[in-house]
């Protein structure tokens, strides 16, 4: 996992750093400034409402009683597509853009955990997690007053 992190720190800012000098050498340095600021300005804009839509499903979900997980991760995704978008560069746009496209992150979310070992239940309950059967014993915790009664 060390050596793809450090690949990818050390290849993708050589990558962004050739397209954007090949893209500056098409359009010119100003224009190519202006689509770089310009694609993080619609970026953050895209992830802020796409973010506001997650959270409204996710304030559903608990309200019918169900674990918002699908939508979390999907929180998950966005932030770091927002990541990617804010970064200069247009190979990291792309990407970012990418994840912003609904099918594509449920798509993603879906085929990793399905390689992963996490396993999502949907079964409590909202307003009450003690159910008829249950039998409850007060107590209360005392704790002893001199050192040498402690337990160790």
């Amino acid at each position: 996992m060390f050596k793809i992190l450090f690949l990818a720190f050390l290849l993708v800012p050589l990558l962004e750093l050739y397209v954007l000098i090949k893209v500056g050498g098409e359009i010119g340095a100003g224009w190519t400034l202006f689509l770089v600021l310009f694609t993080a300005a619609l970026g953050a804009w895209l992830v802020k409402l796409q973010g506001l839509s997650t959270m409204q499903r996710a304030q559903q979900s608990m309200q019918r009683g169900e674990a918002p997980a699908l939508e979390v991760l999907e929180g998950a995704m966005l932030f770091f597509s927002g990541f990617l978008l804010l970064i200069p560069g247009f190979v990291t746009d792309i990407a970012g853009f990418v994840l912003l496209i609904p099918g594509v992150r449920r798509y993603l979310l879906v085929r990793l955990l399905r390689n992963s070992q996490v396993i999502f239940r949907h079964s409590y309950q909202s307003r009450s997690y003690r159910q008829q059967g249950d039998d409850i014993i007060e107590g209360e915790v005392v704790e002893p007053k001199d050192e040498h009664n402690r337990l160790r």
